[in-house]
């Protein structure tokens, strides 16, 4: 039985996943945004969802909104000690995750010329190096189990030659990489490793940053479809991609971006 979210000019009925009931599920950056979408499309398909996230007071909320099934951690993912921490704990109060969803990431701008060493390092450890000890934390446990999904976020900013945010950019681009040799270490254990690809998703975040009258208009002219891409949209193709539906599934991208590729 699916349930309704009310889209521009349509009305869009979403399915149920019987596979994912029960499951343990950790989502980073679950506080807000594509992660705080994650983290209700599973708590709506009757997982148990932790995520770590930096923003104490969104996820307070959030877990508070969504009940017991539903608890958090307090976290900077580039500390990978304070990560490992984070996700015992969570392993403590919900058992150990067979799902992982390697969400956090920010697309801050930066002008190639003004980039240091530093800065460099900085952005991989917030885009990147958190997602690869992600899986080290939980893939134990999925062995353990015989089984599970690893969904990493991608970003389509390369696929389009996007520029403005090379360290990003370049940042995901190897999150496919981190994706394809996973899968292969993985597979023999029945742990599947997908990436999930974003166009530009419509978070509150686009909307105060970045989203100009021009900027949507230019969108909509790449994009094969009308409306903007809603967070919505994202999670629908994880919780798909942690359900026994894609038990095929496993080393590809996937895109969710209205055909602006």
């Amino acid at each position: 039985m699916g349930y309704r979210v009310q889209g521009r000019n349509m009305t869009v009925e979403f399915g149920s996943f019987p596979s994912l009931r029960g499951k343990t599920v950790f989502v980073t950056g679950g506080a807000s945004g594509i992660g705080e979408e994650i983290v209700r499309a599973f708590a709506g398909q009757g997982a148990k969802v932790g995520f770590v996230d930096l923003d104490a007071p969104r996820s307070e909320a959030l877990a508070a909104e969504l009940g017991a099934d539903v608890a958090y951690e307090i976290c900077d993912l580039r500390d990978v000690a304070a990560l490992q921490a984070a996700f015992a704990g969570l392993a403590e109060k919900l058992g150990a995750a067979t799902v992982l969803v390697n969400n956090a990431a920010r697309d801050d701008r930066h002008d190639w010329q003004d980039v240091t060493a530093e800065y460099w390092d900085e952005r991989y450890a917030t885009n990147l190096r958190h997602q690869f000890f992600a899986i080290q934390a939980v893939a134990p446990g999925m062995i353990a189990a015989g089984g599970g999904s690893i969904i990493n976020m991608g970003s389509n900013s390369w696929w389009e030659a996007f520029g403005g945010f090379p360290a990003y950019a370049s940042a995901k681009a190897a999150v496919h990489g981190l994706t394809r040799t996973m899968a292969r270490d993985l597979g023999q254990h029945r742990i599947r490793v997908n990436t999930v690809v974003p166009g530009w998703i419509m978070t509150e975040r686009q909307k105060e940053l970045w989203l100009t009258p021009e900027g949507e208009a230019a969108q909509k002219k790449r994009q094969c479809l009308p409306e903007m891409v809603q967070p919505v949209y994202v999670a629908r193709m994880v919780v798909f991609l942690a359900s026994d539906d894609a038990a095929m599934c496993t080393a590809h991208n996937y895109m969710v971006e209205a055909g602006s590729i």
